[in-house]
């Protein structure tokens, strides 16, 4: 069934759309600190101008992690028509492999804006409302916009097992482990396929080799035909196993947030259509490269006839053409770097991804064209205003994109308005320097475990005080602690090997 589609609708455009199509249900999403999507279906005739202006009573705060406790649990969900979809008829559905789907229906999808229950406040932990306060909190610093591009990498494998069953790595006394089957990884040479992957040596192999350029293809002609989202390009990564990464466009900060999720979104289900399981961690694969979230950010104002001007661009600075501004938006995110890690880089798999010899930032250090540096001045061309941007390399994609771009955006402004002066740049390939000559250069390292990142956030929180709450970085910081020490605790396959002998 063909359906008409709009991305920039009105309360009233998405009331008449579903009365037009004949759509039963409507798929209502948020993601929760953690970054986790979660999502009740409510029927189409709830979704009325009232459930826009006064909310849906539908959420239990006290079952979302990091939210409400029990005695304060009753919310509100706002649907929000800007980001009113019509999904694909195989989303959803847990039988993707059989011809026939127990109930073919078709289904409707919008984010949400939560709010607290008996008053209607916007929700102070609702990862959304913090986007948006960022995106409000730029304005006040006398920008009109930011634009935001994230690039998410990801594999794709035919299959993953914990051994000997789910259960055990949860209740693991008696030992645990996992596998991981891919028909591009050396190791499943009993696949079938001829056209395996060598470690690192993955990246914009032709087809056969790449095994995944149909499934991107798919992936990135429903991002744009079903949710507006323009992709530009899609290629095969550096690692084996089915690396993969495909490129949006740019766009303002709670859109691309919104767009990152349905990204992660589309990307499993085209997987699962396939029987393959996407997988965003940052680190799956040992002794191959893991996957990242380079992000970049530029910041516009609107000048006297109308005209968005991008102030990171300068034209006359030799270097690498950055503004003033630019250069002091650099000077906090480098100030900031080890603390913004615990929402970058927020899982124990993140550092394992952090580590030498895998193309993966470990330094804080910032840099033109340099992909060792932990920021990267892209200079591909010159003189191209709307080209200029900073780019952020140390995220990864198991992060919440909401809280990423917000942080990101508040650490850099405060270079801004401390007018922080970066340290020069390093035109050097860091990988390769002694540690006496990066303390010479005053080059930092990143935090080497979340425990230490977490604890880096505890003593500098003061810059995100102007969108943060105090008591959602305490309850972030705490669960992070107890996720840190859950798996420092359980042993693993590799210290058998290593001390099972002594």
């Amino acid at each position: 069934m063909q359906v008409e589609k709009t991305f920039k609708n009105s309360e009233m455009d998405v009331v008449n759309e579903l009365k037009r199509s004949g759509i039963k249900w409507v798929r209502l999403n948020f993601c929760d600190p953690f970054g986790f999507l979660h999502q009740i279906s409510v029927n189409s005739s709830e979704i009325t101008e009232d459930a826009f202006k006064q909310g849906l009573p539908r959420l239990d705060g006290s079952s979302i992690k990091g939210f409400k406790e029990i005695y304060e649990s009753d919310m509100l969900l706002k649907p929000d028509p800007s980001t009113f979809a019509i999904l694909p008829e195989y989303f959803d559905k847990n039988n993707h492999n059989k011809k026939n789907y127990a109930y073919p229906s078709m289904a409707a999808r919008m984010f949400v804006d939560i709010y607290d229950g008996y008053g209607g406040r916007r929700y102070s932990r609702d990862c959304r409302y913090i986007a948006k306060k960022a995106e409000e909190f730029l304005k006040t610093k006398g920008f009109e916009k930011s634009y935001w591009g994230p690039e998410l990498e990801f594999f794709i494998f035919n299959k993953i097992s914990l051994l000997p069953n789910p259960m055990s790595s949860i209740n693991c006394s008696g030992g645990s482990g996992y596998s991981i089957e891919s028909g591009e990884a050396p190791w499943n040479s009993s696949s079938g396929n001829e056209y395996t992957i060598p470690f690192k040596g993955g990246y914009f192999p032709a087809p056969p080799a790449d095994s995944l350029t149909d499934l991107r293809d798919e992936v990135s002609e429903t991002l744009q035909e079903f949710f507006g989202i323009r992709v530009d390009a899609h290629h095969h990564e550096v690692a084996t196993a089915g690396q993969c990464e495909i490129q949006m466009v740019y766009d303002e900060l709670t859109r691309m947030a919104d767009n990152v999720v349905t990204y992660k979104k589309t990307v499993k289900e085209v997987a699962a259509k396939r029987e393959m399981i996407a997988n965003f961690m940052p680190k799956p694969v040992a002794l191959d490269n893991g996957s990242g979230m380079h992000v970049s950010q530029s910041l516009w104002t609107k000048k006297k006839y109308g005209n968005h001007v991008n102030m990171f661009f300068d034209p006359s600075d030799d270097y690498a053409e950055l503004s003033q501004t630019a250069l002091y938006y650099i000077g906090g995110l480098i100030d900031h770097a080890r603390s913004l890690c615990a929402l970058t880089n927020p899982t124990t798999n993140s550092y394992r991804r952090l580590v030498p010899g895998y193309e993966a930032p470990i330094n804080v250090a910032w840099s033109k064209m340099n992909r060792s540096a932990s920021i990267r001045i892209p200079a591909h061309y010159k003189n191209m205003e709307k080209q200029k941007r900073i780019e952020y390399r140390t995220p990864d994609p198991s992060s919440n994109i909401y809280l990423v771009e917000s942080a990101l955006l508040l650490a850099g402004l405060d270079g801004i308005n401390k007018k922080i002066s970066p340290p020069d740049h390093i035109d050097k390939d860091i990988y390769k320097l002694t540690e006496q000559e990066k303390s010479e250069l005053g080059i930092r390292k990143l935090p080497t475990s979340l425990l230490d990142a977490i604890e880096s956030l505890e003593s500098d929180t003061d810059f995100l005080n102007p969108v943060f709450a105090d008591d959602f970085i305490e309850m972030y910081c705490q669960i992070k602690k107890d996720e840190y020490t859950t798996v420092a605790a359980i042993p693993s396959p590799r210290e058998f090997y290593m001390y099972g002998n002594v």
